[in-house]
């Protein structure tokens, strides 16, 4: 099986992630999250790993890219700071500054060609890197001012993110059932009384990223979404999966669950449902087979299109 990994260097979301280099390296009294943006201790910790893990598997064709973070944001189990607000480009010269390190990590060979002349070569000529940003916008408009997503207050500028010389194509998420109605969990779907239904914004969300790519000229991955609710999965996912294909974007599902795994050495079977978690999962399973087919089908229309390339 012909697999490949975009593997992201660190998390901004969970505990585990790059909150542990503040809390090893600047502590735990008076931090904030944005601080592993800036604090130069930190940064050369980052990129001593990171070099690392490059140098590792620079010659893997496995690889298929490297993601600088998974879902950066100004703010995570830590608030922000007030250095990462809106406008400052906080996010934005960290994603230049890693990208640039580790495209120079790629260091050009001299090799001999006709007649003895030199030609360069990249010591790493399969890897490309990318942000694995959420795809937030920073939008000085009237209508994104009071919006998340839209207003630059979580740290991404995402159509100035994607001009950067050593980001290779974009990434964005689509969670809008969680973003906006994050208090009902479960089989909710849409906001009594709202203006707009998931399915229509996450329709929307699609467009913009689309636009933002052409503007930049570079591809774009819808690379994770969600609906709680096999029935809304089973109702929503077709439309957004289409669109995006439509636009030339690739999509990645989150997430494939595995069916018949044990734990506490196979004295219990987990419990599936689409409620693992506190009542959100976005699991997708085998035997959910309108859902699970709709994926088989998506991923033989982009390996189609791979090869066409």
């Amino acid at each position: 099986m012909d697999l490949k990994v975009s593997s992201a260097l660190t998390t901004s979301s969970r505990p585990q992630g790059l909150e542990l280099y503040i809390n090893h390296i600047v502590g735990t009294t008076n931090v904030t999250h944005d601080l592993f943006y800036t604090n130069p201790k930190i940064i050369t910790s980052f990129q001593r790993y990171v070099k690392t893990i490059v140098d590792r598997y620079k010659n893997s064709a496995n690889i298929f890219a490297w993601e600088l973070v998974n879902e950066a944001r100004c703010l995570g189990d830590l608030p922000a700071g007030p250095n990462c607000v809106p406008g400052s480009n906080t996010i934005y010269n960290w994603y230049k500054q890693q990208s640039d390190y580790i495209r120079s990590l790629y260091v050009p060979l001299v090799v001999p060609y006709k007649n003895n002349s030199p030609r360069m070569y990249l010591s790493d000529p399969y890897h490309m890197i990318t942000t694995g940003g959420e795809g937030h916008f920073y939008w000085k408009t009237a209508e994104a001012a009071s919006d998340y997503n839209l207003n630059g207050q979580a740290g991404e500028d995402f159509d100035l993110d994607l001009t950067l010389p050593n980001i290779d194509f974009g990434t964005y998420h689509l969670y809008p059932q969680s973003w906006f109605i994050f208090s009902l969990v479960g089989s909710f779907k849409d906001y009594p009384g709202s203006n707009f239904t998931i399915e229509a914004w996450g329709k929307d969300w699609i467009l913009d990223h689309a636009s933002a790519a052409k503007k930049a000229n570079k591809p774009v991955i819808l690379e994770e979404f969600g609906v709680t609710g096999l029935a809304n999965k089973t109702e929503i996912y077709p439309s957004w999966i289409e669109l995006a294909l439509s636009e030339d974007q690739a999509i990645l599902p989150w997430q494939f669950g595995a069916l018949g795994l044990t734990e506490n050495g196979g004295n219990k079977i987990f419990k599936y449902a689409d409620a693992l978690i506190n009542g959100v999962c976005y699991a997708i399973y085998k035997n959910q087979t309108a859902l699970y087919n709709l994926f088989l089908r998506t991923a033989k229309i982009q390996a189609a299109k791979s090869r066409q390339l």
